[in-house]
């Protein structure tokens, strides 16, 4: 007999937190606007997490028997074609993150094995250290994907592992700063102001349009709601309990963001802990961990070197929770969302794509996608750029990559609603208020996406430019390519 237990308030909340909140985007935040960044967390789960939420618990809840995820949402209110475009340039998400991150695994494994990330110092005549970071990201990529394709699937439980050492971190920090602030009888080393609160300690963030660009950053934080629409049938009472859930659970990740933005401050100081070239958006987890290990060793009068010992476990502690975490993530989404797409779309795809081995996995379009991931990482590692750039790149462009599929859904909301499906949960109810909430969520998007590919323009940053915008339009122009042959094909 099948166990029916539905899903609980309680459990909901928990289940849409350890979901979205990542331990890893308050540090970041902290680079690139400290404080200020807060009020830019809470602005974006007000419009934009919350009310895109509820309009995927809608699509969620109406195609329920469906098994295409966004594909199929996107399919029956914009048709095959924007569909598959939609969703193509999701996946360029997933594509981009295994870019990102087969050069950054490297960082958290460096800090295990050294104490510090030296990964800027990898440098292998005649290539320099990005360069030979590029390749490393290029063998990861085949190296996994060949381990991956052979059904290699217990490495995945690694991942639980990693989750594990993740949430204890949090823990770490929070004790750690506590005691830290409570011993320095509550002096904050990046001093609290009004000022710091709206206006950005990093130079790159100082215009307008630069501090416009880092909603994105923030919508990247809360990343993951298309998660949450396939929940509504096992919810207890979904009606009730999903918009409570939600309402609760951006009040608590946003306080959550909120708050441990703020406690960074008590142990590290932006000009004087930050403002360093070395410092980028691969390593500033490492880096800040380690210098909260340092900062609380001597609040608590504790000599320089075991001060420095207590930094050195702190960066250990946290390159080990990652690299687990990376590893078994990694393992996952190389194969996870291709396949689930592929399938989903399976007569718009040539047959050797979506061929299955005898492992149940599309090993084919597992090498085309290794392939493309390898060509982009040569070509972005080769281009000239230091670290910090490189890294910001990744950065940009997997936060516009991720935010690009969210214009596809909250465009296509109003003619779902139109198109009057039959609908077992619905919270919006009003034509003129969806109309408007709609709106308002698409354009904050839009304006997001669009002063992140234009702030390194602006600043005569023309490669990072490129790279930011290459991620939707190559992927977009690919997708049109792919459906506009398999029309012909069809005809």
């Amino acid at each position: 007999m099948q166990n029916n237990k539905k899903i609980g308030l309680l459990s909901l909340i928990m289940m849409i937190f350890s979901s979205i909140f990542g331990f890893a985007n308050m540090p970041v935040a902290f680079l690139q606007m400290g404080y200020a960044s807060i009020i830019w967390y809470i602005f974006a789960a007000i419009f934009f997490f919350l009310p895109v939420a509820m309009m995927l618990a809608e699509y969620g809840a109406t195609f329920k028997s469906d098994q295409g995820g966004i594909y199929s949402w996107l399919k029956h209110t914009l048709g095959e074609k924007w569909a598959f475009i939609g969703t193509f340039i999701w996946l360029s998400s997933w594509i981009i993150w295994l870019l990102s991150i087969s050069t950054k695994i490297y960082i958290p494994f460096s800090a295990l094995l050294f104490g510090k990330d030296l990964t800027q110092t990898w440098a292998v005549s005649p290539l320099n250290a990005t360069q030979v970071i590029g390749i490393l990201g290029i063998l990861w990529m085949l190296l996994v994907t060949f381990c991956a394709s052979r059904g290699v699937n217990v490495i995945s439980k690694v991942s639980s592992i990693g989750g594990t050492f993740v949430s204890a971190m949090v823990v770490v920090f929070l004790l750690a700063t506590g005691i830290a602030f409570v011993a320095n009888h509550g002096q904050m080393q990046e001093a609290l102001t009004s000022s710091a609160l709206v206006k950005s300690p990093n130079p790159d963030f100082q215009s307008p349009v630069a501090t416009l660009s880092f909603v994105v950053y923030a919508i990247f934080a809360y990343a993951g709601l298309e998660s949450l629409g396939g929940m509504i049938d096992s919810i207890d009472k979904p009606e009730k309990t999903f918009p409570k859930g939600l309402i609760i659970s951006s009040l608590l990740i946003a306080g959550a963001y909120s708050l441990m933005i703020l406690l960074w401050g008590v142990s590290t100081n932006w000009q004087r802990d930050l403002s360093d070239n070395s410092v980028n958006l691969g390593n500033i987890t490492y880096v800040m961990m380690q210098h909260l290990g340092v900062y609380l060793g001597q609040t608590l009068g504790l000599s320089t070197r075991v001060s420095t010992i207590i930094g050195s476990i702190f960066i250990r502690f946290v390159g080990l929770g990652m690299f687990l975490a990376y590893v078994g993530s990694f393992f996952i989404l190389i194969y996870s969302p291709i396949k689930s797409f592929i399938l989903g779309s399976k007569n718009l795809w040539p047959e050797k794509m979506t061929k299955l081995n005898q492992h149940g996995i599309p090993e084919y379009a597992m090498w085309m996608q290794a392939l493309l991931v390898c060509v982009l990482l040569f070509l972005i590692s080769f281009g000239g750029g230091q670290a910090k750039t490189f890294y910001t790149i990744l950065t940009d462009m997997s936060n516009v990559s991720t935010s690009v599929p969210y214009l596809f859904l909250v465009w296509a909301f109003p003619i779902f609603k139109q198109k009057q499906f039959d609908q077992p949960f619905e919270v919006y109810k009003k034509p003129r208020l969806t109309k408007i909430i709609t709106w308002i969520s698409f354009l904050i998007i839009l304006f997001g996406v669009i002063f992140t590919c234009l702030q390194p323009f602006l600043d005569g940053d023309y490669v990072t430019g490129l790279w930011t915008i290459i991620g939707p339009v190559f992927f977009g122009s690919l997708a049109w390519i792919i459906y506009h042959r398999a029309e012909k094909k069809a005809e």
